[in-house]
């Protein structure tokens, strides 16, 4: 049996998918993610490993803290990362002399040569965006204010 209803009014703007920061940003992640997958498969990453291996070239002996902070995971996600990092040989997971609770993250000579093959994956994300650098680098740095914004004090 079928009821009939009163229709049900259109959604005020505010309320609609378009309208969305939240679905701007998680769709444009995704074709960002789908962007970056064929490149990193053919230097054998997932995204999340290439992210912490972005930070391992930029400083090499971490803090598994230090990493987690810049990469905003916690240690229960970033401890699978880099347990697979390491068996692929790309790292190391070494205890800190100093202070034995703590593990620093090495780079590994296969890990440091990694980086020559991902040189070329910024310009391929640059090519495919069909933006500028400038409009990119302001892009990024939007998205950054967004993201501390929303963190707070």
């Amino acid at each position: 049996m079928h009821s009939e209803s009163a229709p049900f009014p259109p959604s005020p703007p505010a309320l609609q998918l378009d309208h969305q920061v939240c679905f701007a940003l998680y769709s444009a992640s995704l074709a960002m993610t789908k962007l970056y997958k064929p490149l990193l498969e053919q230097i054998g990453l997932t995204y999340p490993q290439y992210l912490v291996m972005l930070v391992l070239w930029e400083g090499d002996g971490l803090g598994v803290s230090e990493l987690g902070e810049r990469l905003f995971l916690d240690s229960g996600t970033l401890t699978p990362l880099l347990k697979r990092l390491e068996a692929a040989g790309l790292l190391a997971r070494l205890r800190d002399v100093d202070d034995e609770r703590r593990v620093r993250i090495s780079l590994t000579a296969a890990g440091r040569a990694l980086r020559s093959e991902a040189e070329r994956i910024p310009a391929c994300v640059l090519q495919r965006s069909q933006c500028s650098l400038d409009e990119l680098g302001a892009l990024t740095g939007q998205l950054k204010s967004l993201r501390e914004r929303l963190i707070g004090p």
